[in-house]
């Protein structure tokens, strides 16, 4: 006999215990990495684009990464939203040992050893351009750019960052980042590479967060174009080449089909960032009561593993971890 009545898929779905049994894809919160902002405080601030984030100062920062770690993630990646005042167009104070960043980084690993201190390397909340790389003119330059990152990645690092993130989208800045932190003796300092990085609507909420848009124009000229996929794995090609250690996608849930192309291409570990929009989108459709969140939530971190996301970036990694704990 073949097909129905002798096949009946719904069988693996007439109970919890079946479906658990056969379930394709795991979620559990050593999958997940908080993002969270540092400010100079005093106090949290939140972020009116996303409901239940906040800016910690450094105490409150390091009270909500033990709540994080205590129900199972391990990672945190940390953005630092700085005064204007401490903002040049070179970006002088991502490279301070004694900024804001890098006294977070040093209070975390002395606080928690175990978690992994992620860094965002990027121009962005340093300038008063606002953009991720060096601005001349009208232009974002790309090679001048490279020291600029690689001098800031070496100074996360000398404070405890136990991965470094390039978000900037320049050529060439994964061999430039790589080779400083070797020549500095920063040899198990793991780069994560933001590989398929798109120019997307969706980062709005987070540029609130850190006062970081761009003061004109856009960040198209070094972000990727949201109609290519092909271009992904060429910037895959590229960043494998020069030493990175993981790559990422952002955004995440318009982006499946790249996590998906990545994963078939690279035995490297893919992250996905559940990004600023997404989050906030779920938030508020789920405040007018056209969602529950949390169950969109679980399903949207599901379907970012499903297409073959190894760790998940995602504003909601406390809310996951919490349902993830009681079933």
């Amino acid at each position: 006999m073949s097909g129905f009545p002798a096949v009946r898929p719904r069988r693996n779905r007439s109970s919890a215990g079946l479906r658990a049994l056969v379930r394709e894809t795991s979620l559990d919160a050593g999958h997940l990495v908080l993002p969270m902002f540092i400010h100079e405080g005093p106090g949290s601030k939140p972020i009116g684009a996303m409901p239940g984030v906040s800016r910690h100062d450094l105490p409150g920062l390091i009270a909500a990464a033990h709540e994080a770690h205590g129900l199972g993630i391990r990672a945190v990646a940390l953005f630092p939203a700085l005064d204007a005042s401490r903002k040049d167009r070179l970006a002088q104070e991502s490279v301070n040992d004694q900024g804001l960043l890098q006294r977070t980084v040093r209070a975390l690993k002395r606080d928690l050893p175990e978690l992994v201190v992620i860094t965002d390397v990027a121009m962005d909340p340093y300038s008063t351009d606002g953009h991720d790389g060096l601005v001349e003119g009208d232009c974002i330059v790309n090679d001048a750019t490279l020291p600029i990152l690689a001098a800031m990645a070496v100074s996360q690092a000398r404070a405890g960052a136990d991965v470094v993130a390039p978000s900037d989208m320049m050529d060439g800045r994964i061999a430039a980042i790589r080779s400083a932190l070797d020549q500095a003796g920063f040899t198990d300092v793991a780069i994560c590479s933001y590989c398929a990085k798109y120019a997307s609507g969706f980062y709005g909420p987070f540029r609130e967060a850190l006062d970081s848009a761009p003061k004109r124009g856009d960040k198209s000229t070094y972000q990727m174009d949201p109609a290519n996929a092909r271009e992904a794995l060429r910037e895959l090609a590229q960043d494998e080449a020069e030493g990175a250690d993981w790559i990422l996608v952002k955004p995440g849930l318009p982006y499946l089909d790249i996590i998906h192309r990545l994963r078939q291409a690279t035995a490297l570990p893919i992250a996905a960032y559940h990004v600023s929009g997404e989050y906030s989108m779920l938030k508020a459709a789920a405040a007018q009561g056209w969602l529950d969140y949390d169950r969109v939530l679980m399903e949207s971190l599901v379907a970012l593993r499903r297409a073959g996301a190894d760790l998940i970036f995602t504003y909601g990694a406390v809310d996951a971890a919490r349902q993830l704990r009681v079933g």
